[in-house]
């Protein structure tokens, strides 16, 4: 019996290896188009610009790396790449993430960050009514890359199955409810918020310092990497958080049991809101209880008065969702060209190659117009 499973495992490992070496001598090219075709993602309409390609040709297995551990499926990329392993791609990063200062954090998201609450601006010649971090370009090495360039030279580096899930994930997505964090204690509460909002849909979420002089709790593994794929925004104070949002056109919704409080089932979220949950034994701090545009609470009807903090925070998003799905048809309202945006920035933040393979794209094509 064990010489049968013996040979069954070689005749497995041998049938890998044939497909392994097979790969590893195809030669990947991403092409742009010409100007009179287009490329379509689902939900977004791609237009391309001047034609050259990107060229990969692997002459070995040492130089066929695998970059989709996460979906345990796997892709050829570069030679020289880094190699992410399951370990790295399941550990819970929010404690590291939040012991950043403004600046780091700031940096990781990849596209060009609006300066300002963006007041203003126009969207396709009409003025932008909500709040939308990017701008349509990237930084990569001594030029900047669209979003369009960026979809072009990262995509033939993504497997099918992973891009499917960027799109759906991009075009359910809103910044017109964003979630503020204050004061949380415990980094299992503020990495099972994030979880909840990116599952969720909602893409925008702030965390407002505690006390300094107090260390989070670790609590690994809560967020299974939704923080990742998140805006995250670091603030020092409630006061200037709160500011900032009210300049990007939220209105303030505190968590609070007070007699001036309203049921989250009568407040109508298709207006863009700051969802804000506090520390879990304090609850919302005074001050922001008093700069807040409106408290909300959801009905208790048991014994006890109160919901885990992460638990209402995920209760109030998901109903936040539900009444906008049910008034305006669907929770995701990004225009097309910040769909197209924001899924340049999912491709960016794939991994670590993508920014290596975003800059090579710039180099050649910086190479290329030196020639004309």
């Amino acid at each position: 019996m064990n010489s049968v499973h013996h040979l069954s495992r070689l005749q497995m490992n041998s049938c890998k290896t044939l497909i392994r070496a097979t790969l590893s001598c195809l030669d990947f090219r991403a092409g742009i188009p010409s100007s009179s075709m287009r490329r379509h993602f689902q939900g977004l309409r791609i237009k391309s610009h001047s034609s050259f390609s990107i060229s990969r040709s692997f002459g070995s297995l040492a130089t066929a790396i695998t970059s989709e551990i996460s979906d345990c499926t796997e892709e050829i990329v570069a030679q020289g790449v880094d190699f992410e392993t399951p370990q790295d791609l399941c550990k819970d990063r929010v404690g590291e993430l939040l012991s950043k200062t403004k600046d780091d954090v700031a940096n990781l998201m990849k596209m060009e960050r609006r300066v300002g609450n963006g007041d203003g601006e126009s969207n396709g010649g009409e003025r932008r009514k909500r709040w939308f971090p990017y701008l349509d370009r990237c930084k990569a090495e001594d030029t900047y890359l669209s979003s369009i360039e960026v979809l072009e030279a990262v995509d033939p580096f993504i497997m099918d199955p992973r891009k499917e899930k960027f799109r759906n994930a991009v075009n359910n997505r809103s910044y017109s409810v964003c979630l503020v964090v204050e004061g949380l204690s415990d980094f299992g509460n503020v990495s099972a918020a994030f979880r909840s909002a990116d599952a969720l849909g909602i893409q925008s979420v702030h965390v407002v310092s505690f006390d300094s002089s107090r260390r989070y709790r670790d609590n690994r593994h809560v967020s299974m990497g939704a923080e990742k794929w998140l805006d995250i925004e670091l603030w020092n104070s409630i006061s200037e958080c709160f500011e900032v949002l009210k300049e990007r056109g939220y209105r303030i919704a505190t968590t609070h049991l007070g007699v001036d409080a309203v049921s989250v089932y009568d407040v109508d979220w298709s207006c863009p809101t700051a969802i804000v949950v506090g520390n879990e034994l304090n609850g919302i701090s005074k001050e922001a209880l008093e700069l807040s545009d409106l408290h909300c609470s959801i009905p208790m009807r048991g014994m006890v008065d109160s919901f885990n903090v992460s638990v209402a925070a995920g209760l109030l998003m998901h109903h936040a969702v539900c009444d906008r799905t049910s008034r305006m048809g669907c929770h995701g309202d990004l225009a097309e060209d910040e769909r197209q945006i924001l899924l340049a920035e999912f491709y960016l933040r794939h991994n670590k190659n993508s920014t290596r393979i975003a800059n090579e794209y710039s180099r050649r094509k910086l190479a290329m117009h030196s020639k004309l």
